[in-house]
C-alpha cells in the first residue's frame, strides 16, 4: 500500500515503518494537520502487510514539544465549548490509533518530549530515550488537567500510580536518568545511538512472529482490567490460537534443524 503523508516523513522498509516528525525548527510541535494525518497513518498501517513494527521519532533536537503554541493554542481561545471538545477528541483519537495498532510501536525519544509528545511516547509499547532527552506532562503549567489524551490511563501502567500522580499534578520536567529510573524509558542511550537501537529492535520484531506479537499487544491491553482467573483463561485461549498458527510449527521445525525460523510474511535476514 502507498502512504504519502505531507506533514511528517514516513518510510516503510524491511518490515519497519519509520515515522519522523519533521518540524525541527518548532521542536516537532504538533499542528491540527499533523494530529489528523498521524491518526490516519496509524490507522492505515493496520492494513499494511509490509509493516510489522513501527518506530516514531523526531528530527533535530526534539521528539515532540506538544501542541504548537502558534498553530493550535492561540486558536483554541476562539473556540466555543463544542469546538474545544471536538479538538480534544481529535487529540485523543491519535493516541487511540497508536494503542489499537496491532503492531509493536517503539518511540525513539531523541530530545524534548513534553505535553502531547509525552503522551504519544506513553502510547507506544517501548521507549528508547537519549541522554539529552527531557520528559514532561506539562499540562498543569498552562492551567490544564494532567489527564489529557489518555495520560492518566497510560502513565500509571508504565510507572505506577504514585509516580504518575506526581508527574501529572506537578507537570515538572524529568531528565533521562529519572525517566529510566522510574521505568518510563526501557533503555537510556547516548544520543547518537537511540535511533539505531530503536531500528534494531524494530527489525528484530519485524523478523519475529507477527501474529503472536499482535496477540501479546492485545493481551497486555485487555488483561489490565481482568481478575487473575479471567486473565489466565484469556491467555490459555490466546496461546491455543497461536499454537494453531503456522508460525508455531515453523519455529519448531527450524529449532530441530538449528536454523533461524522464517515466520509468515517476515523479511529475510538478508533483506534487513
Amino acid at each position: 500500500m502507498t502512504l504519502s503523508p505531507k506533514t511528517f516523513d514516513l518510510e516503510i522498509k524491511h518490515g519497519v515503518a519509520e515515522i519522523t516528525l519533521n518540524r525541527p525548527e518548532r521542536l516537532n510541535a504538533l499542528t491540527f494537520e499533523v494530529y489528523g494525518e498521524l491518526r490516519e497513518t496509524f490507522r492505515s498501517l493496520e492494513n499494511s502487510r509490509e509493516t510489522r513494527a513501527v518506530v516514531i521519532t523526531g528530527k533535530g533536537r526534539g521528539f515532540c514539544s506538544g501542541g504548537d503554541v502558534e498553530g493550535i493554542i492561540a486558536e483554541l481561545f476562539a473556540k466555543d465549548a463544542r469546538g474545544l471538545l471536538e479538538f480534544t477528541r481529535v487529540t485523543g483519537a491519535l493516541i487511540q490509533s497508536i494503542c489499537e495498532l496491532r503492531r509493536p510501536v517503539i518511540a525513539a525519544i531523541n530530545g524534548v518530549c513534553v505535553g502531547a509528545g509525552a503522551v504519544i511516547a506513553s502510547a507506544c509499547d517501548l521507549r528508547v530515550g537519549a541522554e539529552a532527552a527531557r520528559v514532561g506532562f506539562i499540562f498543569p503549567k498552562v492551567g490544564l488537567s494532567g489527564a489529557d489524551m489518555g495520560a492518566s490511563f497510560l502513565l500509571p501502567r508504565i510507572v505506577g500510580h504514585g509516580r504518575a500522580a506526581e508527574l501529572l499534578f506537578f507537570g515538572n520536567l524529568i531528565d533521562s536518568n529519572e525517566a529510566y529510573r522510574i521505568g518510563f524509558f526501557n533503555r537510556r542511550l547516548p544520543d547518537a545511538e537511540v535511533l539505531p537501537f530503536a531500528r534494531g529492535w524494530a527489525k528484530e520484531l519485524a523478523r519475529g512472529p507477527a501474529f503472536a506479537h499482535s496477540v501479546t499487544k492485545q493481551m497486555l491491553e485487555s488483561e489490565s482490567t481482568m481478575p487473575l482467573a479471567a486473565a489466565i483463561e484469556a491467555e490459555a485461549q490466546a496461546q491455543a490460537i497461536c499454537m494453531a498458527h503456522p508460525d508455531f510449527r515453523t519455529a519448531y521445525d527450524a529449532n530441530k534443524k538449528k536454523e533461524k525460523p522464517q515466520f509468515e510474511g517476515a523479511p529475510s535476514d538478508e533483506a534487513t
